[in-house]
Protein backbone atom coordinates (compact mmCIF):
# COMPACT_ATOMS: atom_id res chain seq x y z
CA UNK A 1 0.00 0.00 0.00
CA UNK A 2 1.75 3.76 -0.96
CA UNK A 3 1.62 6.73 1.52
CA UNK A 4 -1.44 8.10 -0.58
CA UNK A 5 -3.26 4.98 -0.53
CA UNK A 6 -2.49 4.49 3.56
CA UNK A 7 -3.73 8.04 4.33
CA UNK A 8 -6.96 7.43 2.74
CA UNK A 9 -7.65 4.72 4.38
CA UNK A 10 -6.94 6.05 7.64
CA UNK A 11 -8.98 9.14 6.70
CA UNK A 12 -12.07 7.19 5.28
CA UNK A 13 -11.98 4.80 8.38
CA UNK A 14 -11.73 8.21 10.55
CA UNK A 15 -14.66 9.39 9.19
CA UNK A 16 -16.60 6.40 9.27
CA UNK A 17 -15.52 6.25 12.77
CA UNK A 18 -16.79 9.43 13.70
CA UNK A 19 -20.25 9.65 11.84
CA UNK A 20 -21.33 6.49 14.00
CA UNK A 21 -19.41 8.00 17.55
CA UNK A 22 -19.48 11.32 17.22
CA UNK A 23 -16.61 13.98 18.26
CA UNK A 24 -14.37 14.87 19.79
CA UNK A 25 -11.68 13.26 18.02
CA UNK A 26 -9.66 10.42 20.24
CA UNK A 27 -6.88 9.17 18.04
CA UNK A 28 -6.35 6.05 20.67
CA UNK A 29 -9.77 5.40 19.40
CA UNK A 30 -9.31 6.13 15.40
CA UNK A 31 -6.62 4.30 15.36
CA UNK A 32 -8.05 1.08 16.99
CA UNK A 33 -10.68 1.47 14.10
CA UNK A 34 -8.43 1.88 11.40
CA UNK A 35 -6.94 -1.24 12.23
CA UNK A 36 -3.29 1.09 12.73
CA UNK A 37 -1.30 2.45 15.59
CA UNK A 38 -1.96 5.87 16.94
CA UNK A 39 1.67 7.19 16.43
CA UNK A 40 0.93 6.29 13.16
CA UNK A 41 -1.84 8.32 12.81
CA UNK A 42 0.59 10.94 13.92
CA UNK A 43 2.68 10.09 11.15
CA UNK A 44 0.10 11.55 8.22
CA UNK A 45 -1.45 13.85 10.62
CA UNK A 46 0.88 16.50 12.73
CA UNK A 47 -1.83 17.03 15.14
CA UNK A 48 -5.89 16.57 15.54
CA UNK A 49 -6.58 20.09 14.06
CA UNK A 50 -4.83 18.85 11.13
CA UNK A 51 -6.90 15.38 10.59
CA UNK A 52 -9.95 17.32 11.20
CA UNK A 53 -8.87 19.32 8.47
CA UNK A 54 -8.11 16.16 5.81
CA UNK A 55 -11.34 14.57 7.14
CA UNK A 56 -13.71 17.78 5.88
CA UNK A 57 -11.74 18.05 3.06
CA UNK A 58 -11.96 14.20 2.12
CA UNK A 59 -15.24 13.57 3.69
CA UNK A 60 -17.33 16.72 3.51
CA UNK A 61 -16.06 18.68 1.00
CA UNK A 62 -14.85 16.06 -1.02
CA UNK A 63 -17.95 14.66 -2.74
CA UNK A 64 -19.02 17.90 -4.10
CA UNK A 65 -18.91 17.85 -8.00
CA UNK A 66 -17.82 21.03 -9.78
CA UNK A 67 -19.30 19.86 -13.11
CA UNK A 68 -22.63 20.67 -10.36
CA UNK A 69 -22.47 24.22 -11.05
CA UNK A 70 -21.93 23.93 -14.73
CA UNK A 71 -24.88 21.45 -15.47
CA UNK A 72 -27.38 24.41 -13.42
CA UNK A 73 -26.25 27.22 -15.17
CA UNK A 74 -26.94 25.47 -18.64
CA UNK A 75 -29.87 27.51 -19.87
CA UNK A 76 -30.17 24.86 -22.45
CA UNK A 77 -32.63 22.94 -20.25
CA UNK A 78 -35.36 24.33 -18.40
CA UNK A 79 -34.81 24.87 -14.26
CA UNK A 80 -37.17 21.83 -13.67
CA UNK A 81 -35.13 19.78 -15.37
CA UNK A 82 -31.56 20.91 -13.93
CA UNK A 83 -32.75 21.08 -10.41
CA UNK A 84 -34.26 17.31 -10.61
CA UNK A 85 -31.04 16.25 -12.25
CA UNK A 86 -28.83 17.90 -9.58
CA UNK A 87 -30.83 17.33 -6.85
CA UNK A 88 -31.28 13.22 -7.48
CA UNK A 89 -27.39 13.46 -7.85
CA UNK A 90 -26.69 15.75 -5.22
CA UNK A 91 -28.78 13.90 -2.30
CA UNK A 92 -27.11 10.10 -3.78
CA UNK A 93 -24.02 11.59 -3.95
CA UNK A 94 -23.34 13.60 -1.17
CA UNK A 95 -26.09 13.64 1.23
CA UNK A 96 -25.44 9.87 2.37
CA UNK A 97 -25.70 8.30 5.80
CA UNK A 98 -21.99 8.95 6.75
CA UNK A 99 -22.03 12.29 5.38
CA UNK A 100 -24.95 13.47 7.23
CA UNK A 101 -24.36 11.63 10.46
CA UNK A 102 -20.29 13.51 10.22
CA UNK A 103 -21.67 16.91 9.36
CA UNK A 104 -24.52 16.97 12.38
CA UNK A 105 -21.98 15.36 14.66
CA UNK A 106 -19.41 17.98 13.96
CA UNK A 107 -21.94 20.80 14.93
CA UNK A 108 -22.31 19.48 18.58
CA UNK A 109 -18.56 20.29 19.05
CA UNK A 110 -15.72 22.61 18.73
CA UNK A 111 -14.90 20.98 15.02
CA UNK A 112 -18.02 23.15 13.75
CA UNK A 113 -17.87 21.77 10.03
CA UNK A 114 -20.81 23.23 8.57
CA UNK A 115 -20.15 26.52 8.65
CA UNK A 116 -17.14 25.95 6.70
CA UNK A 117 -18.89 23.93 4.27
CA UNK A 118 -21.88 26.76 4.03
CA UNK A 119 -19.38 29.69 3.69
CA UNK A 120 -17.81 27.66 1.04
CA UNK A 121 -19.67 25.94 -1.39
CA UNK A 122 -23.37 26.36 0.07
CA UNK A 123 -24.34 29.90 -0.11
CA UNK A 124 -22.59 29.88 -3.76
CA UNK A 125 -25.13 27.12 -4.85
CA UNK A 126 -27.75 29.52 -3.39
CA UNK A 127 -27.14 32.24 -5.34
CA UNK A 128 -26.38 30.13 -8.14
CA UNK A 129 -30.05 28.35 -7.97
CA UNK A 130 -31.67 31.33 -7.37
CA UNK A 131 -30.20 33.76 -9.93
CA UNK A 132 -31.02 30.75 -12.41
CA UNK A 133 -34.68 30.40 -11.40
CA UNK A 134 -35.02 34.36 -11.78
CA UNK A 135 -33.36 34.72 -15.00
CA UNK A 136 -35.64 31.88 -16.76
CA UNK A 137 -38.88 33.63 -15.25
CA UNK A 138 -37.71 37.33 -16.42
CA UNK A 139 -38.06 38.27 -12.35
CA UNK A 140 -34.94 40.21 -10.94
CA UNK A 141 -33.35 38.92 -7.67
CA UNK A 142 -33.05 40.59 -4.76
CA UNK A 143 -30.05 42.83 -4.71
CA UNK A 144 -29.28 41.38 -0.80
CA UNK A 145 -27.47 38.67 -0.49
CA UNK A 146 -29.01 37.24 2.92
CA UNK A 147 -32.50 37.82 1.04
CA UNK A 148 -31.44 35.80 -1.73
CA UNK A 149 -30.08 33.06 0.52
CA UNK A 150 -33.21 32.54 2.47
CA UNK A 151 -35.13 32.31 -0.86
CA UNK A 152 -32.60 29.65 -1.82
CA UNK A 153 -32.44 27.71 1.45
CA UNK A 154 -36.27 27.00 1.60
CA UNK A 155 -35.45 24.64 -1.40
CA UNK A 156 -32.03 23.10 -0.03
CA UNK A 157 -33.10 23.34 3.73
CA UNK A 158 -36.19 21.03 2.86
CA UNK A 159 -33.83 18.32 0.67
CA UNK A 160 -31.07 18.31 3.56
CA UNK A 161 -33.90 18.10 6.16
CA UNK A 162 -35.19 14.93 4.04
CA UNK A 163 -31.90 13.33 4.04
CA UNK A 164 -32.05 13.93 8.40
CA UNK A 165 -35.43 12.47 8.25
CA UNK A 166 -34.08 9.36 6.53
CA UNK A 167 -30.62 8.79 8.17
CA UNK A 168 -30.87 9.65 11.34
CA UNK A 169 -35.15 9.44 12.16
CA UNK A 170 -35.82 6.44 9.47
CA UNK A 171 -38.91 8.62 9.50
CA UNK A 172 -41.39 7.75 6.18
CA UNK A 173 -39.55 5.63 4.41
CA UNK A 174 -41.92 4.11 2.10
CA UNK A 175 -42.23 7.72 -0.40
CA UNK A 176 -39.55 7.31 -2.99
CA UNK A 177 -36.76 9.87 -2.54
CA UNK A 178 -37.35 11.19 -5.88
CA UNK A 179 -41.04 11.55 -5.92
CA UNK A 180 -40.21 13.25 -2.51
CA UNK A 181 -36.93 15.98 -4.37
CA UNK A 182 -39.52 16.00 -7.50
CA UNK A 183 -42.60 17.66 -4.99
CA UNK A 184 -40.02 19.98 -3.48
CA UNK A 185 -38.60 21.51 -6.57
CA UNK A 186 -42.05 22.10 -8.14
CA UNK A 187 -43.27 23.77 -4.73
CA UNK A 188 -40.75 25.69 -4.64
CA UNK A 189 -40.90 26.65 -8.58
CA UNK A 190 -44.46 27.34 -8.08
CA UNK A 191 -43.80 29.70 -5.24
CA UNK A 192 -41.11 31.29 -6.78
CA UNK A 193 -42.19 34.53 -7.46
CA UNK A 194 -44.15 35.44 -4.04
CA UNK A 195 -41.42 34.31 -2.41
CA UNK A 196 -39.40 37.04 -3.93
CA UNK A 197 -41.70 39.55 -3.52
CA UNK A 198 -42.61 38.59 0.24
CA UNK A 199 -38.82 39.06 1.34
CA UNK A 200 -37.84 42.17 -0.50
CA UNK A 201 -36.96 45.27 1.29
CA UNK A 202 -38.52 47.81 -0.82
CA UNK A 203 -42.37 47.29 -2.08
CA UNK A 204 -42.53 47.61 -6.10
CA UNK A 205 -42.91 51.07 -7.35
CA UNK A 206 -46.64 51.99 -8.36
CA UNK A 207 -47.82 54.29 -10.99
CA UNK A 208 -45.44 56.92 -12.04
CA UNK A 209 -42.51 55.93 -9.84
CA UNK A 210 -44.12 56.18 -6.60
CA UNK A 211 -43.81 53.97 -4.10
CA UNK A 212 -46.69 52.42 -3.34
CA UNK A 213 -45.10 51.99 0.79
CA UNK A 214 -46.92 54.15 3.29
CA UNK A 215 -45.27 55.80 6.18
Amino acid sequence: MTHDERKALILDRAADYLSENGFPVRTRKLAAAAGISQRLIYYFFPNKSALIDEIYNSAIEGPFKAIWFVDLTDRSKPMAERLRAFYRDYFDTLLTRRWTRLLLYSSFSAQNMAPRYISGIILRLLETIVEEVAAERGVTVPPEKPVVHEIGWILHGAVSHLAIRRHLFHANLTVPVERVLDAQIDSFLAGFEPMIERLRKEKPSGPRGKSTRKG
